[in-house]
């Protein structure tokens, strides 16, 4: 009898701790992998000095996103249950206290802000920023329709310039474009794809009901034909010089082999990426961008080969200009 109260007690504790690590979002911390972007393609992907220091600016941003996400969780409970599936979520299923959600939140945006002054002023007022950004998005910004989208646009683009400050890289203009073009069509393909979900009623979000279907159609068709060409900018103009002795004896055999835009070879892997990426949106499974990219193997095996392709082009022997 004690042996099976027992069981029962530790089963709920262990069910609470879980709900508290659900409460975080974890899985939404990928999208703080943008962080590397400056360091990999500055070429000093490999100096430990910087790769440590910025791994801890990852860190910093996880105790950030994690605040910002559970204090919207906090604002929309009521909301989210009526969602089909951020009904599930921890505090809008009652398996947590909102007081005890708040104080976590607040700690870990103490932490953030905290830790992010150690890595320099301009990393620390981008943390910040990002924080009073999101915290006015959730209290009402994310009801206003195309607002609504560029502060989620923003969130990616916050992250790639605090890693480029952690690392003090310059950052091209085609690169920022190509973030830019990027971080947008996530957005408004995040929200195409809750209109899927939930329907033009706009049950869980207010700023559904002032989008129209053609309209968000218009916006991820814009934004992916922007993201790919911003990147084919980007490798024709800032990509590395080849040197590897098999690029110069290619060059030697005819001027027809001759190979000065390495980085174009990744272009038919982002046209796929983000081609397989829409198909998703439009069928309405792509409301959480992050988990597409770790559950779905056609965009996995993409972002896989576009990274390995980008790695091995700027670090296997070529010249390293300053991106």
């Amino acid at each position: 009898m004690v042996d099976t109260q027992k069981s029962k007690k530790d089963k709920g504790l262990m069910f609470t701790a879980w709900q508290m690590v659900l409460l975080s979002r974890p899985v939404h911390w990928v999208k703080n992998l943008a962080i590397f972007a400056a360091l990999i393609f500055s070429g000093n992907l490999f100096e430990e000095g910087l790769l440590v220091k910025l791994f801890w600016g990852f860190i910093v941003f996880n105790f950030a996103t994690s605040a910002i996400y559970i204090f919207n969780d906090i604002l929309d409970a009521k909301s989210d249950s009526l969602h089909p599936i951020k009904k599930n979520r921890p505090l809008a299923a009652g398996y947590v206290d909102k007081t005890l959600a708040l104080a976590i939140s607040l700690l870990f945006a103490f932490i953030a802000v905290y830790w992010s002054s150690a890595l320099g002023l301009l990393f620390f007022l981008l943390v910040v920023t990002y924080l009073v950004l999101q915290v006015l998005y959730s209290l009402a910004l994310k009801n206003i329709p195309i607002i609504d989208i560029l502060i989620i646009a923003a969130g990616f683009i916050i992250r790639v310039f605090a890693g480029a400050f952690v690392v003090d890289a310059h950052l091209s203009v085609w690169f920022l474009l190509c973030v830019i073009s990027v971080a947008l069509f996530l957005a408004s393909g995040k929200r195409r794809a809750e209109l899927n979900t939930v329907g033009a009623s706009g049950a869980t979000r207010k700023s559904l009901t002032k989008y129209s279907r053609d309209a968000l159609n218009s916006y991820v068709t814009m934004f992916g034909n922007a993201a790919w060409m911003s990147w084919s900018l980007f490798t024709f103009f800032e990509s590395p010089k080849a040197s590897l002795p098999i690029w110069l004896f290619l060059a030697e055999l005819s001027r027809t082999t001759t190979i000065n835009k390495l980085l174009m070879i990744t272009i038919p892997v982002v046209i796929f990426g983000i081609m397989r990426y829409e198909s998703l949106i439009f069928a309405g499974k792509s409301e959480a961008p992050e988990k597409l990219f770790l559950t779905d193997k056609s965009l996995v095996v993409s972002v896989l080969m576009w990274t390995g392709l980008v790695v091995w082009i700027i670090y296997s022997g070529v010249s390293v200009q300053t991106f």
